[in-house]
């Protein structure tokens, strides 16, 4: 499995002076079994309408949106979280079914589950005797 993450557009000089730390990263489970990926993905704070999923071939890209801050922008010492747009992609070994893909938002946790393609689901194959 692969996945890609991009970095942000702009760093603010807040993030260069104490080092970027990665702390805007989605951090993103992906689970495997016969008929389905499962991913989950925190997205504290988010709202179903804030996240947007893409899928192309056996490439999964989650999107998110966050609210930006007034004009006037305060010092920080330490920030991590991020405002704008976030997005990170995976590529699942199988190609997937995205017409059954099903997606909630949960106490600032994404559920996603796609299931797999009926070409790469195993097939239980009837022996019969002669």
């Amino acid at each position: 499995m692969r996945y890609y993450w991009r970095t942000p557009a702009r760093i603010s000089r807040t993030n260069a002076a104490w080092g970027y730390t990665g702390g805007s990263r989605m951090p993103v489970d992906i689970r495997e079994d016969d008929e389905a990926y499962r991913i989950t993905a925190a997205v504290p704070g988010l709202k179903a309408d804030d996240v947007e999923i893409q899928v192309l071939e056996d490439v999964v890209t989650l999107r998110v949106k966050t609210e930006a801050e007034d004009e006037e922008r305060p010092a920080y010492l330490l920030r991590e979280i991020r405002e704008g747009n976030m997005e990170r992609s995976f590529r699942l070994p199988a190609p997937i079914d995205p017409a059954g893909a099903e997606a909630t938002v949960e106490d600032g946790m994404l559920h996603l589950l796609l299931p797999k393609a009926e070409v790469v689901r195993p097939k239980m194959i009837t022996v019969k005797s002669k």
